[in-house]
């Protein structure tokens, strides 16, 4: 099975959120549903000398996340009727027929892309846009992104259409999981920015926006 996977530069994201509404749009979800969201991240200070200078060293970058289809995902592990699954895409989703609403997916991962949708009783989360994967196309996420900071593919893929910048990513920056958690598909080319909050004087900035 080949396992594909998300990359994201995160020196391009302006975090414009088109990526959320393209998903939103496409999958027809309604107020309060969404899979794919944008994590804006800042932190660091300004200074102001007793000369009248300022000095600073402030920060700020976006994250667009959405399920990262992991290697070890977890949600697939703890789930009682072996609904949530990876499919021969090697893309993870619920079998909505199968799941039962118990919820432990969205308890395990450490991502929150499981949601149990309150209509359907049901786990609810990006499968990595499965038609359109098996159509040839690309996630509609990917898409949609105006700055072309998103892609998706397979391994190969991604290092044909990224080379260097595929084989110096990362799989996690601030305030993202440690990837020994899940071992995510998603590869990221940090930005300076997100080097610079590795100091640890940063924060997630839009906590309510994502009901956190």
């Amino acid at each position: 099975m080949t396992l594909r996977g998300f990359f994201f530069d995160n020196s391009r994201c302006t975090g414009c959120r088109t990526c959320v509404m393209a998903c939103k749009d496409y999958h027809n979800h309604g107020e309060g549903q969404a899979f794919r969201r944008v994590l804006d991240y800042e932190g660091g200070s300004c200074l102001l000398h007793d000369d009248g200078t300022v000095t600073q060293d402030a920060f700020a970058y976006h994250i667009s996340l959405a399920c990262n289809h992991c290697t070890n995902a977890v949600c697939t592990q703890v789930c009682p009727t072996k609904a949530m699954h990876r499919d021969e895409l090697g893309l993870v989703w619920p079998d909505i027929d199968r799941c039962i609403g118990c919820g432990y997916c969205t308890m395990a991962c450490p991502y929150h892309a499981p949601a149990i949708d309150q209509e359907l009783k049901r786990s609810s989360k990006c499968d990595g846009c499965r038609e359109r994967v098996g159509a040839g196309k690309a996630p509609i996420c990917v898409e949609a992104c105006p700055l072309r900071a998103l892609d998706f593919g397979s391994t190969a893929e991604l290092v044909d259409r990224h080379g260097d910048a595929y084989h110096n990513a990362v799989r996690s920056i601030l305030p993202l999981p440690e990837e020994n958690a899940t071992a995510p598909n998603l590869f990221i080319a940090p930005s300076p920015a997100a080097l610079r909050a590795e100091q640890g004087d940063g924060a997630l900035a839009n906590r309510k926006e994502l009901g956190l």
